[in-house]
């Protein structure tokens, strides 16, 4: 796993961005084309399920009498709705999928939700149905956190002792992001971590590559100390990671589970949101404030750059590249560009054309070109538009509607600010720094910026 950043502008991933106007960025020589952004109206198309099967061969037909126990069994316990969309995951390959961390497939792991014990507060059903349906149509995975019902906000202001619970504006854009592709491109391994994370032992294991993380094992387990996700090294190159939830996060998927309300997460998505954001924060993330902490992120909200990167590595297990596009100065100004707009769209395409959906960073500037917020959303296809210019088909976890969206290649590509990539779509296009350097980067200089911070206050009382 790599960074990719020109400078030491880190950016921050939280809360929505709404499409808006921005000027152009005036000392940008490297960017000729770079004209006034726009808004694309965008048509909400369902764009068809078509996950990855790379890893397993297809079956869209249930061949053994387990098989067909295990679906029957399943088919008892739901509704109509779930049915058809558990017979559509049939037909498309994504039911018998194996292509799991433990080669299980859906299947197995749905089999195993319906009829093995949940976490105290969970329901067999519920969680069944959530999976099925996040399989079946990712586009349902959102990070509206939902309020805090009257029966429950003495219990959970006494975990809080007082601190504000009514999240406005969620800060899991980035795991969010994450839990989306996991559904969309590894439906048997979503199905897996849904069990576990909802298991009696909120958990799930996962055997990972090291150097997808590094080149050396060393940096590797560095950054695996770093983060401070338990894992157990293999040999020198294999280490199982346990992934879980935070210990707040049971209460959030409970209250989901008897009052959500249309457009609010399902405990399902809780459960995912929450462990992705413990990955992301060095285990340091409250889902009652939807706050953390950790070593390498000053703000309370949301995961930086190198904090995206290193969860997305782990999760998929594969090297990814986190590549910078925008210039920022220290002032968090745009000021301009690290490559042109062609080459940022041909890496996304070639990603795209691999079979990757590419999550992005996206920023909104004001008149000053100063970034005031920025947000995640994932890039899954592409179209040609009426004008012969390229058209983005995203996802965005946040905007309230179950269904893709589309922006044009004029209205997004000035507003990115980062793209995790494979490593083969970027490896000969920019220097690549290795991510555990960046970190490390990143590490001492909030450290010289908390005791640059000490020192002004002690002169201040003196």
């Amino acid at each position: 796993m790599y960074s990719y950043n020109i400078n030491s502008y880190q950016y921050n991933n939280y809360n929505t961005v709404k499409p808006v106007k921005t000027s152009n960025v005036s000392n940008n020589e490297n960017v000729k084309d770079n004209k006034p952004s726009f808004a694309s109206n965008p048509i909400m198309t369902q764009v068809p399920f078509n996950p990855s099967f790379a890893a397993s061969r297809l079956r869209t037909e249930l061949s053994s009498k387990d098989e067909q126990n295990k679906y029957n069994e399943l088919t008892k316990l739901l509704d109509k709705d779930s049915k058809k969309q558990l017979n559509t995951l049939l037909k498309t390959g994504a039911l018998l999928n194996s292509a799991s961390n433990d080669n299980s497939t859906t299947l197995d792991n749905l089999y195993k939700i319906a009829t093995t014990p949940r976490a105290q507060g969970l329901n067999n059903v519920v969680i069944l149905k959530d999976t099925i349906a996040s399989i079946a149509d990712p586009h349902v995975i959102t990070q509206q956190f939902g309020n805090i019902p009257q029966q429950y906000k003495a219990q959970v202001a006494a975990l809080e002792n007082g601190q504000d619970v009514n999240v406005e504006h969620s800060g899991t854009c980035v795991s969010a992001s994450i839990e989306f592709n996991l559904a969309d491109k590894h439906p048997a391994e979503f199905a897996r971590f849904a069990e576990g994370l909802s298991s009696p032992s909120m958990s799930v294991k996962k055997d990972i590559k090291l150097n997808n993380l590094a080149d050396n094992t060393l940096d590797a387990i560095w950054l695996l100390n770093a983060f401070e996700i338990p894992y157990e090294a293999r040999d020198f190159n294999k280490a199982t990671l346990t992934f879980a939830p935070d210990k707040n996060a049971i209460v959030r998927a409970h209250i989901q589970t008897v009052d959500r309300d249309k457009l609010e997460r399902s405990p399902l998505d809780v459960l995912m949101q929450s462990t992705f954001m413990q990955v992301g924060s060095q285990q340091s993330y409250d889902s009652l404030t939807d706050k953390r902490a950790g070593k390498f992120n000053q703000n309370e909200k949301g995961l930086i750059e190198f904090e995206k990167t290193f969860t997305e590595s782990v999760v998929e297990d594969k090297n990814k590249i986190s590549v910078t596009y925008q210039t920022v100065d220290e002032n968090a100004r745009l000021v301009g560009y690290e490559t042109d707009f062609n080459t940022m769209k041909k890496q996304i395409t070639d990603a795209l054309n691999l079979g990757e959906n590419v999550i992005i960073g996206y920023t909104q500037v004001d008149n000053n070109n100063t970034i005031i917020n920025g947000h995640e959303i994932t890039i899954t296809g592409t179209k040609t538009g009426k004008d012969g210019k390229m058209i983005f088909i995203c996802n965005d976890t946040d905007d309230n509607m179950s269904k893709s969206v589309e922006y044009s290649e004029d209205y997004l590509l000035p507003k990115i600010h980062h793209a995790a990539l494979p490593q083969s779509v970027v490896a000969n296009d920019v220097n690549l720094v290795e991510n555990w350097v960046e970190g490390l980067k990143t590490y001492k200089e909030l450290k010289k910026q908390a005791q640059q911070q000490g020192v002004s206050r002690l002169q201040i009382a003196a």
